[in-house]
């Protein structure tokens, strides 16, 4: 993901199935990406200010 980060993304969600988790990774200024945020089964995910309107409910990917 950091590599994706590198190269111009301001925004990635990355999805674990398995664990029920999701590593939130996010740009901090030109230079730097910062550590993912991890959340433990969440039930909703906000794209917030990168894409509005986007959110998402991981269960249903979960149960799927």
């Amino acid at each position: 993901m950091a590599a994706y980060m590198a190269n111009g993304a301001r925004l990635g969600w990355l999805l674990l199935p398995q664990s029920r988790t999701v590593e939130i990774w996010q740009t901090g200024n030109a230079e730097t990406t910062n550590p993912p945020l991890i959340l433990n089964d969440p039930s909703r995910l906000e794209a917030g200010l990168e894409f509005p309107g986007l959110v998402i409910d991981p269960r249903r990917i979960w149960e799927g």
